[in-house]
């Protein structure tokens, strides 16, 4: 990617189309411009199942208009996007934009964050990183990783797939506030499947692993046998008899939990009124061991940004200290329906991260005892407005800190609000791979529905 002239084309289109905005009667406009390539090849069992050359543009303009009728009050609001870049294109999609708001509610809190407020310390974070990788040298790879899966043992007699990918973006933001700003990333994974069998039954599992870099890729050798491993380790999966005990989240499914915690605290519910932590700003809402913050300007990190989409810059806040909760998450527009300032969140959250309490994952299956590890979750049994939480479950049954066996269909039950409060531990074994990063967490006690 020619990553100059493609930012130099999305710089002239959003000029393009904030133009004809103008030109057509709208009061506010702003516009996102995205390009990217990459390459992406998939093998299973010893055969290349696809190889795929990726190039992609989107471009989608937000218009906001005054009505037209006196005393009206607020701004009308209309989008629309296209992947075609051409002039004709652009224009036809402004005028699709304000065809929509012609039709849509005047909102006093719709618009623009104000200029002022638009990012001006725009910093340079290290996210772009090209991989050079041609579909040959890539093959070779997923299949180095296949053949390392399937050797790890003899139960492991077929493949589920491996893939590896690897793309590079970049994106442009403007605003008829005169706002400007420009961005460009990579992104890099190596992604292994594996299915093992015995005479009680099949059971397949995952691995992966991702970077901006692709020289900080696990092995693909090391991915193939975490895969094979983890399938391998669930075979003769057992249920276990309804009781309430200690429930440890493994460190790949732990982010979950503080998914939930964002999602409750989130502008959208908020103003809603559908969250169970309505009003909570300030109060306890989480054990004191637990601590979540988040650092949006990390250099090479993986959801990284010095602008959110609204323009604000993004800037480190601790969002629960101790405990307790000390920041929502906010963009301009929710935050104007709860008459508070944008959190610079437009877009969602970025490099979450979450203390721990200094125990390892050794450790923290000695303090449990006696409860259930879940490794991995299923379905969405999570209700956002009363906290109350049912997700399926596979895992193991832990007895006196030790491993006993694998577990499989169960429920594990309770409330969020409860569930947050009772975190005993969080474990230094962090999951470093994705935008939420947090070691394995400790709950007291679940309910567990099995048998």
């Amino acid at each position: 990617m020619n990553v100059d002239r493609e930012l130099e084309q999305l710089n002239q289109c959003i000029d393009s189309a904030l133009k004809e905005a103008d030109r057509l009667g709208a009061t506010q406009a702003e516009v996102a411009g995205s390009c990217g390539e990459g390459l992406s090849v998939s093998v299973r069992n010893a055969d290349v199942d696809t190889v795929e050359f990726i190039k992609n543009h989107g471009f989608a303009i937000t218009v906001y208009k005054k009505s037209s009728k006196q005393g009206e009050a607020g701004l009308a609001k209309g989008s629309a996007s296209t992947s075609d870049l051409s002039k004709v294109a652009i224009h036809r999609a402004v005028a699709a934009a304000l065809d929509i708001a012609h039709y849509t509610a005047e909102d006093k809190h719709a618009g623009l964050a104000s200029p002022e407020l638009m990012c001006s310390n725009l910093l340079d974070l290290d996210l772009y990183h090209p991989w050079r990788v041609e579909s040959d040298e890539a093959i070779s790879i997923a299949l180095s990783c296949e053949e390392a899966g399937l050797a790890y043992h003899e139960s492991i007699e077929k493949s589920d797939g491996v893939s590896v990918n690897s793309s590079v973006g970049v994106r442009y933001y403007g605003n008829s506030h005169g706002f400007r700003a420009e961005g460009k990333g990579s992104r890099h994974s190596v992604g292994c499947g594996m299915i093992a069998t015995s005479p009680s039954g099949m059971e397949r599992s995952h691995w992966f692993s991702s970077s901006r870099l692709y020289t900080e890729l696990e092995n693909s050798v090391d991915v193939g046998r975490k895969a094979a491993e983890r399938a391998f380790n669930r075979l003769g999966g057992k249920k276990v008899k309804t009781c309430e005990v200690p429930v440890l989240y493994s460190a790949e499914v732990a982010g979950s939990l503080i998914g939930h915690l964002i999602g409750a605290i989130s502008g959208g519910n908020l103003y809603r009124k559908s969250t169970f932590l309505l009003d909570a700003l300030h109060t306890q809402v989480m054990s004191p061991v637990v601590s979540v913050f988040e650092r949006p300007r990390l250099l090479q990190g993986s959801a990284s940004a010095g602008f959110d989409g609204d323009g604000l810059a993004t800037y480190d806040k601790n969002i629960v200290t101790d405990g307790v909760l000390q920041s929502y998450i906010l963009g301009t527009y929710s935050g104007r329906r709860m008459g508070m300032a944008s959190t610079a969140n437009a877009g969602g959250v970025r490099n979450l991260r979450a203390s721990h309490s200094g125990q390892d994952f050794e450790t923290l299956l000695q303090e449990m005892g006696t409860g259930l590890l879940v490794t991995h979750l299923m379905g969405q049994g999570v209700n956002t407005v009363t906290g109350d939480y049912s997700r399926g479950a596979e895992g193991f049954w832990i007895e006196n800190g030790e491993i006993q066996f694998p577990v499989k269909e169960v429920t594990i039950a309770g409330n969020l609000a409860d569930i947050f409060k009772n975190i005993v531990a969080i474990g230094t074994d962090t999951d470093a791979r994705g935008n939420v990063q947090v070691g394995s967490i400790l709950v007291e006690s679940m309910k567990v529905a099995g048998a």
